[in-house]
């Protein structure tokens, strides 16, 4: 099946890819949740497993690790770059693909087991997403997905950026925190998953919040693209200090 990229999602590729390899500190910072996220996974070796909005790789690689047959795929090209040059050093023979999570070139059944980390949270069409992840799951596989609560010290620190952004398209596509509610994730997989959730904490670590604010700034894709509004300076003291207030980690 071939792989393409719906035409709404043509942009959001574009700023996400524009983190290229500094992405993967990002997820070095939080990589505890990644982690759990696997354990709770539990790939096989031998299974065959999708890492949905893999990104730089970081979780397909924990998985990988544990001897599964690993896809990673993404819609950030530059992103899947970096993630198979990493792949590569390891020795680890992961396919990374560009997958668009609302129309996934993967076939019937395909999975035995998927994961996503703050990943298809993201998607503008979440039902869309959420069919075509059931779709490409065999029957009685396995889903596992870290998202950030609505109510969290993410939450928070997007909402200090907010004013700083350039408008959303209309209509303005749904929050991804919605991703972080009970409720809607049975919406989107009751029918098709038996659904269980966990809550816990992850903690950023770095040495100020103007250190976290280059971390972002260089490696995560829609504050890249705040970085280059007029507002960028306001912006980066903002969002420091909203960092620095967040001092029991994200959640």
């Amino acid at each position: 099946m071939a792989a393409s990229i719906e035409a709404h999602n043509q942009k959001p590729a574009a700023t996400w890819s524009s983190g290229g390899g500094a992405y993967d500190e990002v997820s070095h910072q939080i990589s505890s949740a990644l982690e759990h996220c696997v354990v709770r996974l539990d790939p096989k070796a031998d299974e065959k497993v999708l890492d949905l909005a893999t990104g730089t790789g970081w979780t397909s690689r924990l998985e990988a690790r544990r001897g599964a047959k690993v896809t990673g795929a993404d819609i950030a090209e530059d992103l899947l770059a970096d993630a198979r040059a990493r792949a590569a050093a390891e020795n680890l023979a992961i396919e990374y693909k560009i997958g668009d999570a609302e129309k996934l070139p993967f076939g019937d059944g395909e999975f035995d087991a998927i994961s996503s980390t703050f990943g298809v949270m993201f998607v503008s069409r979440p039902e869309a997403a959420a069919a075509e992840i059931a779709r490409v799951c065999r029957s009685g596989g396995r889903l596992a997905m870290t998202t950030w609560l609505p109510d969290s010290s993410v939450f928070k620190m997007f909402q200090v950026m907010r004013p700083y952004m350039a408008p959303p398209p209309n209509p303005a596509p749904p929050s991804p925190f919605a991703w972080g509610r009970q409720d809607r994730i049975r919406e989107l997989f009751g029918s098709n998953f038996d659904v269980r959730f966990e809550t816990g904490v992850t903690n950023y670590y770095d040495r100020s919040g103007q250190d976290a604010w280059n971390k972002f700034v260089t490696g995560y894709g829609p504050t890249k693209a705040l970085a280059a509004s007029p507002w960028a300076a306001w912006a980066a003291t903002s969002f420091a200090a909203s960092c620095a207030a967040a001092t029991n980690g994200f959640r």
